[in-house]
């Protein structure tokens, strides 16, 4: 079962397919972890029970997430194994010690602290409950930091050398790590996560605020998430800027694809806002463009050269069709962000940010956009790297396991067919968990009377929204 593809091809699919599952649950649970942080934390300080069933609310979301995300990651780490062998013994020396502090330093912290803080607050006292609500959020931090440092060398690789066997040794680590991409792609990538869930809590707290705009925990998060929409938004395009121009340094050939360039400009560039990339022709179909844009964007002069496709080897160019589309929805997606940002700050201006209904429409609209623009970010930096591996010095085709393309296929399928089965269930046990009101009664474990017995007892405000929220539960 081959498809008509090769194996190289059909394990290049595979390693998309299974890692664009995966990247979407850590991209929410990051985000979600320290979110569940705040919380408590707020819980702790002001003893408002509104954030303490905020908290007890998206705990469970976050348990699944964090379980989804963890066997995808697993399932996926097996095909450095099965489909790109070569790959792992010519590079295993550098990326197998980083993968491995990941799970020493980051996977045992959290799974350290995970029961604690999902089940251990009655057990274990409100002080070292947050202790390991906090250990969860800094361990999902410290995984992100080794994993997107494995990637980045992958893409600007240092401090190594190569051996007569052409395998990647180790010279020094702190190169390795913290190699020219990584501070970007790091930063890019948490901010992201951060966005990913501000978004997707936005979309929760919009959706029950349609329906009851009185409800005060979909006050709460819904007030928060465009708190962080309308503060991260601008510096994550930032950061995103700096990230490109870091990349043009270390690999002009993607950026390149991103912008549609077949051709080199050595007087300044267009900026590409659309066309039909024509690989066969090597140029840029039905072409709309701003003159002279792309260079002020990422040489800060309008009259400066920019490097096409043209000027690299034609073995070494990277397909244009996934990178340029892929970025432009990035792009796209990160400027509705900043708009319903924007926005936000003009309903709270307004004092209607809890009664606009359009905003709400808005923000559940844009619930996945988060999700979308991290696939999109990935695929524009991972098929912009084609044709290699370790960038410049280690081809795909050359990573390659031994294997033949009916094998690949026949696992491919079998992925395809899992996949949707397993984590389609858990995604839409996801939905059902989002449409439950966020207010928990005493089917849903939050034990109130200890905290009226302190004298800490909601408002008539709160009351009523309690009562209303547990006469609509599911």
């Amino acid at each position: 079962m081959d498809f008509g593809l090769t194996a190289e091809m059909l394990a290049r699919i595979q390693f998309a397919f299974t890692v664009s599952f995966h990247f979407i649950f850590p991209a929410f649970s990051i985000g979600t972890a320290s979110f569940l942080a705040v919380l408590n934390a707020l819980w702790l300080w002001k003893r408002d029970e509104a954030y303490l069933q905020l908290f007890e609310y998206w705990k469970t979301i976050f348990a699944v997430t964090f379980g989804m995300g963890v066997v995808s990651g697993i399932v996926m780490s097996y095909q450095f194994g099965t489909n790109w062998s070569v790959f792992s013994d010519r590079a295993g020396a550098v990326i197998g010690p980083l993968m491995g502090y990941e799970v020493l330093t980051a996977f045992f912290l959290e799974a350290g602290f995970l029961g604690i803080a999902l089940f251990g607050r009655k057990r274990v006292g409100d002080t070292l409950h947050m202790v390991a609500v906090a250990a969860v959020a800094v361990g999902t931090l410290i995984s992100a930091t080794w994993i997107t440092s494995a990637n980045s060398w992958m893409h600007t690789p240092a401090g190594f050398s190569i051996g007569a066997d052409g395998t990647f040794i180790p010279e020094d680590w702190w190169a390795i790590i913290f190699n020219p991409s990584f501070p970007y792609r790091l930063t890019h990538t948490v901010l992201a996560a951060f966005l990913t869930t501000a978004f997707a809590v936005g979309a929760v707290g919009a959706w029950h605020l349609l329906k009851s705009s009185s409800n005060r925990q979909a006050r709460i998060m819904f007030s928060m998430a465009m708190w962080m929409a309308a503060l991260v938004t601008p510096i994550q395009i930032f950061v995103g800027d700096q990230h490109g121009l870091n990349t043009l340094e270390y690999q002009p050939a993607k950026i390149a694809a991103m912008e549609g360039h077949y051709e080199s400009h050595p007087e300044g560039a267009p900026l590409v806002l659309f066309g039909l990339p024509n690989e066969a022709e090597q140029r840029m179909d039905l072409a709309i463009e701003i003159p002279k844009l792309g260079s002020l964007i990422l040489k800060h002069d309008p009259n400066a050269p920019l490097e096409g496709l043209d000027a690299f080897p034609a073995d070494g160019r990277p397909p244009v069709l996934v990178p340029f589309f892929a970025f432009r929805i990035m792009v796209g997606l990160g400027l509705l962000m900043l708009a319903i940002g924007l926005w936000s700050l003009f309903e709270r201006w307004r004092k209607t940010i809890y009664t606009n209904a359009w905003l709400h429409r808005a923000a559940v609209t844009m619930g996945p956009s988060g999700f979308v623009a991290v696939l999109a970010g990935w695929y524009t930096t991972e098929v912009g790297r084609q044709p290699y591996t370790v960038y410049g010095l280690m081809r795909t085709a050359e990573s390659l396991s031994p294997v033949d393309a009916p094998a690949v296929g026949a696992s491919l399928m079998a992925f395809v067919i899992v996949y949707f089965l397993v984590f389609g269930a858990g995604v839409f046990y996801l939905f059902r968990l989002f449409r439950r009101p966020p207010v928990l009664n005493e089917d849903h474990e939050l034990d109130r009377g200890p905290h009226r017995s302190a004298g800490i007892n909601p408002g008539p405000a709160q009351e009523d929204t309690i009562r209303e929220g547990a006469g609509h539960a599911d």
